[in-house]
């Protein structure tokens, strides 16, 4: 289940960034904190399991047809396609009249989405 971030949640959004290498700078986890806290455009979800544990974040852009996924972050033990593939289900789900899409280094999970409804 995916829940839009919030400042409560802060310590473990930045934990789960902290996995991906361009927010292994503390100043730059920051300014994403920062970014999503206060535009519009930029948002970050958590995504709980079905054990309401929080395991994943995912960046989001959203414009007016399009949610670009940015970035995609698992606490390990969860990094299986299963659980990436639940996350954009549920962004898709969350957002029906936008098309889901991704920055080029993501691509891979559009193709994986795509090919889950098969």
């Amino acid at each position: 289940m995916l829940i839009e971030y919030k400042k409560d949640n802060e310590k473990v959004a930045m934990g789960l960034l902290s996995y991906l290498s361009d927010f292994k700078n503390l100043e730059n986890l920051k300014e994403e904190i920062k970014l999503n806290r206060e535009s519009e455009e930029f948002k970050l979800y958590l995504y709980k399991n079905e054990d309401n544990n929080v395991i994943g974040v995912i960046g989001t852009q959203i414009n007016r047809k399009f949610i670009i996924v940015r970035y995609l972050s698992l606490a390990p033990g969860f990094r299986e396609k299963r659980y990436e593939i639940a996350i954009l289900k549920d962004l898709a789900t969350s957002h029906p009249k936008l098309t889901v899409t991704a920055v080029p280094e993501y691509t891979f999970l559009i193709k994986d989405l795509n090919n889950s409804d098969e």
